[in-house]
């Protein structure tokens, strides 16, 4: 593999990695660094090997100069999965930053959702950082969220992903609310082959999601073409959440849903959206998809 791509890949890096490509040199500082708190209690009751992060780093530090609360999921441990200790350093970042008003939350998710190995302690981390992130929204503080992760954002990561001001893809990401696994351990491998690697990221990445308006940017899996992307959200106007707005979403969603429900690749769904040669999607860029959803 080409040397220059791995170290250019956001995919191939590691959280700290990741955050240390995307913010400005030397400008993070870690909240509750390793060693400061104990390793999950309840892995270790189950004789799990804890990680002296949980599987998330967070912190504060500037992209460009602006001031951000920053928070990376890493998904080399247990698949990103959200533990207790885990999903409460997340909430206690998203609380804090409608203490100190940065210009934006980064929230880099990598995760296939609730750690089962704390089961209902899983759960219910979910439901407050939802609630945090809500809250965070409604103090007028943007939550821009990259998914382009090992593991992309399924399960209660995907519904969290979807609670953020702008979501960040690339064609490596994925987003959705059952993983592909799981639909085939359900309803069988003739409804979704979890092996077709290609399948699942036309149904589930980021092409997709962007073309079908349920990403904000499309960018490449490059560093420094995601930066740009979370320089481009942060100046974006604010968006407040209010109720008509959420009706408007619900509506568009219920639309998608109406049109496209039965349909088991996104080729047919580009075809009826009137892509020329939407067999080709999956081998263009994101520059090239970005001009093809102008012309639609």
């Amino acid at each position: 593999m080409d040397n220059n791509y791995i170290q250019k890949s956001f995919y191939e890096k590691t959280a700290r990695n990741r955050i240390a490509s995307i913010v400005d040199a030397g400008s993070f500082q870690e909240i509750l660094k390793p060693g400061s708190i104990p390793v999950s209690p309840n892995l270790a009751a189950l004789d799990m090997v804890g990680s002296f992060d949980d599987g998330v780093v967070i912190g504060s530090a500037t992209i460009d100069g602006a001031p951000i609360a920053m928070i990376a999921q890493e998904g080399k441990f247990m698949g990103g999965a959200v533990g207790e200790i885990h999903g409460a350093k997340i909430v206690g970042t998203l609380l804090k930053a409608i203490e100190d008003k940065p210009k934006a939350v980064v929230f880099l998710v990598d995760s296939g959702g609730v750690r089962l190995h704390e089961a209902n302690a899983g759960l219910i981390t979910i439901s407050e950082i939802m609630r945090a992130m809500l809250k965070v929204r409604d103090a007028g503080i943007p939550i821009i969220t990259v998914i382009g992760g090992t593991n992309g954002a399924f399960g209660g990561m995907g519904i969290c992903a979807c609670l953020s001001t702008y979501i960040i893809m690339t064609e490596e990401g994925r987003l959705a609310l059952s993983g592909p696994e799981v639909i085939e351990t359900i309803k069988g491998v003739e409804e979704f082959d979890s092996k077709d690697r290609a399948l699942v990221w036309r149904v589930t990445g980021g092409k997709t999601r962007y073309l079908l308006n349920q990403a904000d940017f499309l960018v490449e899996d490059d560093i420094d073409d995601i930066k740009r992307g979370i320089i481009d959200a942060m100046a974006q106007p604010a968006i407040t959440l209010d109720l008509a707005q959420l009706q408007q979403q619900q509506a568009d969603l219920q639309q998608q849903y109406d049109k496209w429900f039965g349909q088991k690749d996104s080729i047919a769904i580009w075809q009826a959206l009137n892509i020329e040669h939407p067999d080709a999607i999956a081998m263009l860029s994101a520059q090239d998809v970005r001009a093809i959803k102008q012309e639609l």
